[in-house]
C-alpha cells in the first residue's frame, strides 16, 4: 500500500504544486473573484483526481481486483493528506517569500468589497478589526499552515469517498453471502 499511496499522493501533490507555481504570477490578475476560486478549485479538482486511479491501481495491483470501502478509503485518505502536505509546503515557501503581502491585499479587498457593496461605516469597521485579527494570525506559520491544509482537503475528502464507493468491489464469495442472507 506504501507505494502505491506514495507515488499517486506525491504526483496528485505535483500537480497541485505546479499549477500553483504556474498560476503564481499571475496572481493580481486572476485576483480574490470567483476566478481566483476557479481556478483555485479545478486545479484542486484535477489533482484529486489521483485519489482514484491510486485506489484503483491498488485494487487492481494489490488486491486481486478487490477492495472494501474501508481499505479504499485508507488509501484514498492518505493519498490526499500527503498530496495536501504538497500543497502546504508549496504555499508556505511562495508565502513567506513571493506573496508575504498577500494577508494585506486580501485584507485591502475585503474592505473595499465591504465599501463598495454599500456597508455602513460601522460594518466597515468591524471588517476592518477582523482583516487586523486575520493578519496576526495569518502571520503565525502554524495559523497559516493549518488555514492552508483545510483548503485543498474537504475537497480530497469527498474525492475520496466517492472513490472508495465507486471502486469497492467484494469478492465473488463474500458477493454469493450477502445475497443468500
Amino acid at each position: 500500500m506504501k507505494k502505491t499511496v506514495w507515488t499517486f499522493g506525491l504526483i496528485s501533490g505535483a500537480v497541485s504544486a505546479g499549477m500553483m507555481l504556474i498560476t503564481a504570477p499571475f496572481h493580481d490578475r486572476i485576483g480574490f473573484e470567483s476566478a481566483g476560486y476557479i481556478v483555485g478549485y479545478t486545479t484542486i479538482v484535477l489533482s484529486f483526481l489521483l485519489v482514484y486511479f491510486g485506489i484503483r491501481s491498488y485494487r487492481d495491483n494489490f488486491g486481486g481486483g478487490q477492495i472494501t470501502f474501508g481499505k479504499a478509503f485508507l488509501v484514498g485518505i492518505s493519498i490526499t493528506v500527503i498530496s495536501c502536505v504538497c500543497y502546504v509546503i508549496t504555499w508556505e515557501a511562495l508565502y513567506f517569500t513571493v506573496f508575504h503581502d498577500f494577508a494585506d491585499k486580501y485584507a485591502a479587498y475585503m474592505i473595499a468589497k465591504a465599501k463598495n457593496s454599500g456597508a455602513t461605516d460601522a460594518a466597515v469597521q468591524q471588517i476592518a478589526q477582523q482583516m487586523a485579527q486575520f493578519k496576526k494570525m495569518y502571520a503565525n506559520p502554524l495559523f497559516n499552515i493549518a488555514m492552508t491544509f483545510i483548503e485543498p482537503f474537504p475537497v480530497g475528502l469527498l474525492i475520496t469517498l466517492i472513490s472508495a464507493a465507486v471502486l469497492r468491489k467484494k469478492s465473488p464469495a463474500q458477493s454469493a453471502a450477502a445475497h443468500s442472507a
